[in-house]
């Protein structure tokens, strides 16, 4: 008997998912879960149609993937913290 995936919350059915990842029900119910466009963020072209650099976006994208790697870096030292 299948669990009823609408009961479960987005990290059990990922975990069921991962689980059984032959069950394309609960896949599919995932993937409907996700709201990609809320969650992207949309980046400038790091070069012109030339292919010549544009420093200043360039500069954007650098801090960003600085911003992302170092948050990233604070929530998996806080899931270590929380496993102790």
């Amino acid at each position: 008997m299948k669990p009823n995936f609408a009961q479960m919350s987005t990290k059990e059915l990922r975990a069921y998912v991962l689980a059984h990842r032959e069950d394309i029900e609960a896949l599919e119910i995932l993937f409907s879960r996700r709201t990609p466009d809320s969650e992207a963020i949309i980046y400038p072209s790091m070069f012109t149609e030339n292919g010549q650099p544009i420093e200043e976006n360039i500069g954007i994208i650098e801090e960003a993937i600085t911003s992302f790697s170092f948050a990233n870096a604070q929530r998996v030292q806080q899931e270590k913290n929380n496993q102790d």
